[in-house]
């Protein structure tokens, strides 16, 4: 099991790249989240045939953004690649569904859909309204044999996360968090609402500005961690596939 970034930015965050992630699972690759630098990021190294599923954890446009760009280049230049998109519960599906109807008109000529329930070792966390009031996101947990690694996804309100985490049986758990060094920032959690939380998890942020990292922070950054980064993110690209 194992999470490299494509990018570790928020919406605004543009030079540092949507936050998204390539996961090794299984002997499988999952797309987490398609913010709209993801497609070229894919194009600039030569992933886009590699996908094997995509995960979302909201739709809001920077981790959605470029999802269809990725399916139809899929469909169009890799033969034989029909990524399968793997959704928490029948109504995110039908979200989902309907956002990419509007660009893609019939979704299924591009893509599988399977529950994320007939993926043993993936759970969802239902998030709801703790990132904007009354909007749908989620949280993801990923277990093997040994460790566990959490992805919150966007929270402005972490405490029913952690208080899941701490539900399950002990394991060794990393735990990837968005991260805002704004108090006023509401919609992404605030590092120092993390530390009387994270306990012995180790913790990671993501879904920000590198360069507003305030020096009494003590979570690493993932944009500070080379093993954990594809490469730092580049808004051009050479590779036709």
């Amino acid at each position: 099991m194992n999470f490299t970034f494509l990018g570790t930015g928020g919406a605004f965050d543009t030079d540092y790249g949507n936050s998204a992630a390539l996961v090794s699972f299984k002997e499988s690759t999952i797309l987490l989240d398609c913010g709209f630098t993801v497609y070229p990021t894919l194009r600039q190294h030569q992933l886009t045939r590699t996908l094997d599923y995509i995960m979302i954890t909201h739709l809001h446009n920077d981790h959605t953004g470029s999802l269809a760009n990725v399916l139809l280049h899929c469909h169009y230049y890799n033969k034989g690649c029909r990524p399968t998109i793997l959704y928490p519960d029948d109504d995110f599906r039908s979200e989902l569904y309907e956002f990419l109807r509007l660009q893609l008109q019939k979704p299924e000529k591009f893509a599988e859909f399977l529950p994320i329930s007939e993926m043993p070792g993936i759970t969802a966390v239902d998030t709801f309204g703790q990132h904007a009031e009354n909007y749908q996101t989620y949280a993801y947990i990923f277990e093997d044999s040994t460790n566990r690694i959490v992805y919150s996804g966007d929270l402005g309100q972490p405490e029913a996360l952690f208080s899941h985490i701490r539900s399950l049986p002990p394991r060794p758990t990393c735990i990837y968090h968005d991260i805002t060094f704004n108090e006023q920032n509401t919609a992404h959690t605030y590092y120092k609402k993390l530390i009387p939380l994270v306990g012995d998890y180790k913790l990671y942020g993501y879904h920000c500005d590198p360069t507003k990292n305030p020096q009494d922070n003590p979570f690493p950054l993932v944009y500070h961690q080379s093993s954990l980064m594809l490469a730092p993110y580049q808004p051009q690209y050479s590779n036709p596939v």
